[in-house]
């Protein structure tokens, strides 16, 4: 992988998804197994290579059957961990660094503020258009001022709304359910509170889409995924429920990729508005979508590691990510229990602040969800606050080396060979050309006064924690697996949910706990950094989205500007897992992080830089 500077999310989950099972080949599960295989071997020899005699034995010590087409699939993958689990041993870790069995992303020492104020909005005052679809496009406080002083109504929203995610999900495949009885009911009470003199406050009457994996009680919720099309889940979120309470109305269920990876779900492939060719990425993959093609006011997310990034990247809108535990997850489907993160997807920095104090807080529910307060201030002299930047995330990063001509290659090696060769050519091209970006951007920042305080990452094994995703997933979705119902799912590759579930069944305990035990260590490094700076700029497609995920530190990710007619052209094959492959005309993004439970703080400072840029303000061209 080229030196930390593009991690997609795919990519990151097929690595880190081969991270976790070193120690079932050999010292684990399978040892005994694998111990007369290696009777004769030299200490420092290479392993022997594993069998599906080995795979057939271990899955009858784990309880479960794998099929024949699904052993020979399973072997790259179990081959490429062996070597997983040595960056973490190679920490030496201490005994008295403690596994983060419930996860608590604070490190010793922190204060976290409790008190909480009355948040202070922009005074926007927003002009109403003749054509209704004009406000599209609109922020939340410039619909929230004509909502408010009765300049349109919530169903006239509601029913502009509906109406174009009635149009452009035929091509951009952003919607599963639309909640049209839910949403004009919703629509008429708040138009009656409102000619009452009762605001509920900046999202009353404004029309939402919600992610598929969050619970709307009489609809249902699919998680995007072939098998689960029909489950109805007897409840509504518990930000759902926050949301009712704002009189924010909820017009669509939107796609996300099946069982939260990717784009794809079980209805076909939610598309990018900038480049309808081009997938959205995910797995927030309708919010995002749908709220750059103006077809909801806002919309919910969720990230375990860059679902709020990525398609906000790809899709040119805003997204924030909070910290661990500022945002309760009842009601929404869990992949992993220890990194799972609600957030807003909007056009602009202060509609997801906006956003954010609508649905923060403990609910009494989910016991990672801290009390903790978000103080939003729109007048907050962000001229104050000091700012670090990752110093080798905006240097150039050289291309991979090129694989070598084996002896005795055939044609088809010899194809494949050039092939990636081609391929990693025209990546490191586009990751080049992007980079002009992050440039620019660094030079905005010194211009508005901005000082900026070069910082790095701990070096620490990221990729090889984040395996703990997916362990965490599979256990998440252990009788889907077991069941064979896994088969139901539209995407059968060695790097989909499948056969990742099926590799993590090898998980070991003992390595789950040591990567916990490695990420307590991330924590406190990291955490050191932000005692330097308040806020950190970053590159969006970089290894700080692995680590700060593992952190639960918060990140705002802002449009930072549309590529070029010069640019390099997207790949002919595009998976939709990277997010520089966009082609002439797509947005790129800058990302701002910041320290725990200081997600207020760093929202003023992105909408700074927002203001000072405009870049939301574009929006894509639908036919």
């Amino acid at each position: 992988m080229p030196s930390q500077t593009l991690f997609d999310r795919r990519t990151l989950l097929a690595v880190t998804s081969r991270l976790g099972i070193a120690s079932a080949l050999f010292p684990g599960a399978l040892f005994t197994l694998a111990a007369q295989a290696q009777q004769d071997a030299q200490p420092g020899q290479a392993l022997k290579p594993i069998t599906t005699d080995m795979i057939d034995q271990a899955a009858a010590l784990a309880g479960i059957t794998i099929a024949p087409d699904q052993k020979q699939m399973l072997i790259a993958g179990l081959t490429q961990q062996r070597e997983g689990y040595e960056s973490i041993r190679k920490l030496h870790l201490p005994n008295s660094v403690p596994p983060a069995y419930i996860f608590d992303p604070l490190p010793p020492g922190a204060v976290v503020n409790t008190q909480k104020k009355t948040p202070v909005y922009s005074q926007a005052v927003a002009t109403m258009p003749t054509d209704l679809e004009d406000l599209a496009f609109a922020t939340v406080p410039q619909l929230a001022d004509l909502v408010r002083r009765k300049k349109v109504s919530s169903l006239d929203l509601t029913e502009m709304y509906l109406r174009r995610l009635e149009r452009y999900n035929p091509t951009l495949q952003f919607a599963v359910t639309l909640t049209r009885e839910r949403a004009l009911a919703q629509a008429r009470d708040a138009d009656a509170e409102i000619a009452r003199g009762h605001s509920r406050g900046p999202l009353h009457g404004l029309p939402w889409g919600a992610k598929d994996l969050l619970a709307v009680k009489g609809y249902p919720t699919t998680w995007g995924a072939g098998g689960f099309e029909h489950q109805v889940i007897d409840e509504d979120a518990t930000v759902v429920q926050r949301l009712d309470a704002a009189g924010a109305v909820l017009v669509a269920k939107l796609t996300l990729g099946a069982l939260a990876m990717g784009d794809y779900w079980f209805g076909g492939r939610t598309r990018n508005p900038w480049n309808p060719k081009q997938g959205s990425s995910g797995s927030s993959a309708g919010p995002a979508s749908a709220t750059s093609a103006g077809c909801v006011a806002f919309s919910i997310g969720s990230e375990t590691l860059g679902s709020i990034s990525s398609p906000s990247t790809r899709c040119g809108v805003t997204g924030l990510r909070p910290t661990f535990g500022f945002v309760p997850r009842t009601g929404a489907m869990t992949l992993s229990w220890t990194m799972d993160k609600l957030g807003p997807i909007c056009r602009a920095v202060e509609d997801c602040a906006i956003v954010m104090q609508a649905i923060y807080g403990p609910d009494g529910q989910d016991l990672a969800a801290r009390e903790a307060a978000f103080n939003w201030n729109a007048d907050l002299d962000w001229r104050k606050l000091r700012v670090g930047y990752i110093v080798s995330e905006f240097e150039a990063d050289k291309p991979e080396p090129e694989q070598p001509a084996k002896p005795d290659e055939t044609a088809e090696e010899r194809t494949q060979r050039e092939t990636a060769r081609r391929e990693n050519e025209a990546s490191h091209a586009r990751r080049a050309y992007d980079r002009n970006y992050d440039l620019a951007a660094l030079d905005k920042l010194r211009a508005m006064g901005v000082s900026l305080v070069p910082v790095e990452l701990p070096k620490l094994p990221y990729d090889a924690m984040a395996a703990l995703l997916t362990a965490e997933a599979a256990a998440a979705f252990d009788e889907l697996t077991r069941s064979g119902r896994d088969r139901l799912l539209t995407r059968q590759t060695e790097d989909d949910w499948p056969n990742l579930f099926r590799i993590h069944r090898f998980y070991p305990a003992v390595e789950y706990i040591q990567a916990n035990r490695a990420r307590t260590l991330a924590i406190r490094e990291i955490s050191t950094l932000f005692e330097q700076v308040d806020i950190i700029v970053a590159a969006s497609s970089s290894v700080q989205l692995t680590a700060t995920n593992l952190t639960g530190h918060p990140a705002v990710i802002v449009p930072n500007g549309l590529r070029g007619p010069d640019a390099p052209t997207a790949p002919v094959r595009n998976t939709g897992d990277d997010d520089q492959v966009g082609g002439p005309g797509t947005p790129v993004s800058l990302t701002f992080l910041g320290g725990h439970y200081q997600d207020a703080k760093l929202c003023a400072f992105a909408r700074a830089y927002q203001e000072a840029t405009g870049f939301h303000t574009s929006h894509p061209r639908l036919a």
